[in-house]
C-alpha cells in the first residue's frame, strides 16, 4: 500500500524521492535525538514513527505514579519539537514488523519504505515469565501505566477508609514494590513519604501506621549497579524513612491480595508494584536478528546490523558494548548518546564515508531517596546526601524538554518541598496503555 499521508511518500526505499529517507522508529530519548540530529542536516528525509504523539522523560514516571507530577508535565508533543524543521515528519502508529530485504516497515496495514532505518523502540518491563505477576504487577514503562498505578494507591486508600476488617485494612494499605534499582529506590522513598506526610491529611478516618512500603531485592544489597556505599546509604535511608527492606528475596508469584516470595512465605498487599527489570521492545523479537541477554539486538561498533548496514538500533534495544566490552547500560544518557552517533553514521553513509564506532561517555549517575537525600556519582566523584538531591534535581530540571513543563515541575516540586503535599491526588480508572489498568 502506498499513501501520501503528511506530506510523506509511502513505497519502497528508492528512487522516489530526491533525498535518502531515513526511517526513525520510537520517539524516546534514543529515537528522538536521533532525528534531532539528523534534523540539522538537509542531505536526508526523516519520518519519526512512535505510537504517541508526545515524548516521554522516563525518568520521572514514578513521581507522576506517587502523585507528585501531572502526565503532561514529563511529555511534549513531538510535532511541536520540529514544527520549524522541513526535513522532518511525524507518523503515529506502531511498527509491527520489518521486512529487511525490502526495506519496508510496516505500520498497521501500511508498508513505509526506507534508505536507512533506525530502530529505537525501547523496552518493555521484564516480568521474567512469571504469569501471575505479569497479571498482577502495575509497572512504570509509560504514562498510562504510572497514572493507573497512581489511581491504584488512592482507591486503596479510599476502600480503607471504609473498610472494618483491620488484616484486610491493612492489606490494602501495604504497597510492594520489587527491585532495589534506582527506579524502586525513588518510588519506595517517595510512597514512604505519600503515606506518612500527605494521605493523612486527605484521610484522617485511617490510620496510617498500618500502612506499609516493603521494597523486595533478589540481590544482597540495593543499587546493585552501583558503588556497595550507595546501596548501605539507600538502604539506611528507606529504613528510616519505614520501608521494610527485603534483600535477597525473590518474588515467585502474585494473587489479588498476596504476594508469594520465593522462600514459601507471603505478603498482604493489594497492590504490586515492578521495577525489577525490563527487555527490549517486542519489535526486537520480530526483526530476526541475533538477540543477546533481555532481548537485546546485537549490532556492530557502529551500532547497525552486520547483514543489513543500513538498519541501526539505538538505546534499550541495542546490545551495544562498552570500552571494557560489557553491556551499554539501558540509561537515558546511553540511549541519547547512541541514538546521536546512529545518526551520525546514517548521514556518514550518505555521504560514503566510513562510519565510526560508538564509544559511550558515562555521565555518571543521580539517584534521589526522598527529601534532601539521594546518591551521585558525577565526573569521577561520589557524593551522598543533600548535595546529591540537589544535584538530581538541578540535573532532571534542565534535561526536561520545555520551558512550561521545567516551570510547572518546578512549582510542583516547591509546592511539595514547602507544604509537604501533593498537588496531584485525582483518580482516573482505565486509562487506556500497556497495562495497569484494574488490575483487581
Amino acid at each position: 500500500m502506498e499513501s501520501g499521508s503528511s506530506g510523506v511518500v509511502h513505497g519502497g526505499g528508492g528512487g522516489r524521492h530526491r533525498r535518502p529517507r531515513v526511517v526513525v522508529v520510537g520517539a524516546g530519548f534514543a529515537g528522538l535525538w536521533a532525528a534531532k540530529e539528523l534534523a540539522c542536516d538537509p542531505h536526508a528525509d526523516v519520518l519519526l514513527i512512535d505510537r504517541h504523539n508526545y515524548h516521554t522523560f522516563a525518568p520521572l514516571l514514578y513521581q507522576v505514579a506517587a502523585a507528585e507530577l501531572e502526565p503532561e508535565q514529563v511529555a511534549y508533543p513531538i510535532r511541536s519539537i520540529f514544527r520549524r524543521r522541513n526535513n522532518v515528519r511525524f507518523f503515529l502508529g506502531e511498527v509491527k514488523s520489518v521486512d529487511l530485504d525490502a526495506r519496508k516497515v510496516q505500520v498497521g496495514d501500511e508498508w513505509i519504505g526506507y534508505d536507512f532505518l533506525i530502530l529505537a523502540a525501547g523496552s518493555v518491563t521484564n516480568f521474567f515469565g512469571i504469569g501471575s505477576v505479569a497479571a498482577r504487577a502495575f509497572g512504570m514503562k509509560d504514562l498510562a501505566e504510572a497514572v493507573n498505578l497512581r489511581s491504584r494507591i488512592l482507591r486503596l486508600c479510599e476502600e480503607a477508609a471504609k473498610e472494618r476488617d483491620p488484616a484486610r485494612r491493612r492489606a490494602l494499605l501495604t504497597f510492594v514494590i520489587v527491585g532495589g534499582g534506582a527506579t524502586g529506590v525513588e518510588f519506595a522513598a517517595t510512597m514512604a513519604e505519600l503515606v506518612r506526610w500527605v494521605l493523612p491529611k486527605d484521610f484522617p478516618e485511617v490510620d496510617f501506621s498500618e500502612a506499609k512500603v516493603v521494597l523486595v531485592e533478589a540481590a544482597p544489597r540495593l543499587l546493585p549497579a552501583m558503588p556497595p556505599a550507595f546501596g548501605e546509604h539507600a538502604l539506611r535511608t528507606l529504613e528510616r524513612k519505614g520501608v521494610d527492606v527485603r534483600l535477597g528475596t525473590v518474588v515467585k508469584g502474585a494473587t489479588a491480595e498476596t504476594v508469594e516470595l520465593g522462600d514459601g512465605g507471603s505478603l498482604p498487599a493489594h497492590t504490586l508494584v515492578w521495577t525489577a527489570g525490563i527487555r527490549a521492545a517486542g519489535l526486537a523479537d520480530a526483526l530476526g536478528a541475533p538477540q543477546g541477554r533481555g532481548g537485546r539486538v546485537v549490532v556492530t561498533p557502529a551500532l547497525n546490523l552486520a547483514d543489513h548496514p543500513e538498519v541501526f538500533v539505538a538505546g534499550d534495544m541495542a546490545l551495544a558494548l562498552d570500552e571494557r566490552g560489557e553491556p551499554v547500560p539501558q540509561v537515558a544518557p546511553a540511549a541519547i548518546q547512541q541514538g546521536r552517533a546512529a545518526a551520525r553514521n546514517v548521514l556518514r553513509a550518505i555521504r560514503g564515508e566510513p562510519l565510526e564506532p560508538f564509544a559511550f561517555n558515562d555521565p555518571g549517575t543521580l539517584v534521589t531517596i526522598g527529601r534532601n537525600n539521594g546518591v551521585a556519582r558525577l565526573w569521577g566523584r561520589t557524593v551522598r546526601g543533600f548535595w546529591a538531591w540537589a544535584a538530581w534535581l538541578a540535573v532532571h530540571l534542565i534535561k526536561l524538554i520545555g520551558f512550561r513543563n521545567r516551570l510547572f515541575v518546578l512549582t510542583n516540586w516547591a509546592w511539595n518541598y514547602i507544604f509537604y503535599d501533593r498537588a496531584v491526588r485525582l483518580i482516573w480508572d482505565g486509562v487506556p496503555g500497556e497495562g495497569g489498568a484494574n488490575k483487581d
